[in-house]
């Protein structure tokens, strides 16, 4: 099976679940935020958890692949433009009620606010590569 196609797959069962778990669902999200219902706050930290321990086992793989290739994983430095960049995507996901994993979920269902979201999610990487072209400290 090719990698492009395995993708594909992957990406299908990933959104599926996205939506499955409402990850996708504005109202949910909203409920999460204002603190009426933490069954999506579950799921995200579940997820985080998930990443940790697997992180970990790279770790202790020696940071190689299952055909023994080296995978890097390097730190980005902390500084100003990581709060800004957290603040428009917070922003961004309070005003849209989506991340960019739960955008494809939604335009996947249908939901018209979804396409919303992917152009504000493509114009500002456009607007991010253009800024961060003439400063490297980005």
């Amino acid at each position: 099976m090719s990698r492009k196609i395995a993708f594909l797959l992957f990406g299908t069962v990933f959104g599926f679940a996205l939506s499955r778990v409402g990850a996708s669902d504005y109202d949910l999200i909203y409920a999460m935020f204002s603190g009426q219902d933490f069954k999506l706050a579950l799921v995200i930290i579940t997820a985080i958890v998930t990443a940790a321990i697997g992180m970990k086992i790279l770790a202790l793989a020696g940071n190689k692949g299952f055909r023994g290739q080296e995978i890097t994983v390097s730190k980005k430095p902390l500084n100003k433009y990581n709060i800004y960049g957290g603040l428009i995507f917070g922003t961004g996901w309070a005003m849209s009620g989506a991340c960019p994993g739960t955008a494809l979920a939604q335009v996947g269902e249908g939901k018209l606010l979804g396409l919303f979201t992917m152009l504000g999610i493509i114009i500002g990487t456009y607007l991010y590569a253009l800024i961060s072209k003439n400063n490297p400290n980005i």
